[in-house]
C-alpha cells in the first residue's frame, strides 16, 4: 500500500468528492473515464482484495459506493444476496460492480467471469441492472461492458 502525505491525501480526497458529485449528477455511463478513475482512487492502492458495488438510480446516477467484500491478497467472498438486499434498501435501478486486483494485473478470471454471470442473472429477479464490472489494479482498469464479457 503506498503512503500519502498529507498534503496528497487531501488532493485525493478533493478529487473523490469532485468526481462523486459528477457521477451523482450525471449518467455514469456517459462518463466510463470518471468511474474508473473514481474506482481506482477508491480500490487501487488497497493491499487486500475487496469487492464493491455502485448502486444507480434508473438515470444511472450514483446513488451510494459501498465496499461490501473483503478478502485475501487473491480472493474475496463474494454473497449476492447481500447485493440485492442492499440494492433493494437503496432503491437501486442499476449497479457496477468493481473489485480490484492488488497483484497489479487487472485481467478478468474464470471466477471473475462466473460471479459477474450469477450476479447479473441475481438481480435480474428484482429487475436491477448490472451494467459493468470493473477490475482495477494500481495501473490498469478492465471494463467487462467494453470487452463484451457482460
Amino acid at each position: 500500500m503506498i503512503k500519502y502525505s498529507e498534503h496528497e491525501q487531501t488532493a485525493i480526497s478533493v478529487a473523490l468528492a469532485a468526481i462523486q458529485q459528477t457521477l451523482s449528477n450525471d449518467d455514469v455511463m456517459t462518463s466510463p473515464g470518471d468511474v474508473e478513475n473514481y474506482l481506482k482512487l477508491k480500490l487501487a492502492d488497497e493491499p487486500d482484495e475487496w469487492f464493491a458495488v455502485l448502486f444507480l438510480t434508473n438515470q444511472h446516477h450514483l446513488i451510494s459506493f459501498q465496499k461490501l467484500f473483503r478478502g485475501t491478497i487473491n480472493a474475496s467472498q463474494v454473497h449476492i444476496r447481500v447485493i440485492a438486499r442492499k440494492a433493494l434498501e437503496l432503491n437501486a435501478a442499476a449497479l457496477i460492480l468493481a473489485h480490484n486486483h492488488p497483484s497489479g494485473i487487472a485481467e478478468p478470471s474464470r471466477s471473475d467471469e462466473r460471479i459477474t454471470s450469477d450476479i447479473k442473472n441475481g438481480m435480474q429477479i428484482f429487475d436491477i441492472k448490472v451494467l459493468d464490472h470493473f477490475i482495477v489494479s494500481t495501473s490498469e482498469c478492465c471494463s467487462f461492458a467494453q470487452r463484451g464479457l457482460l
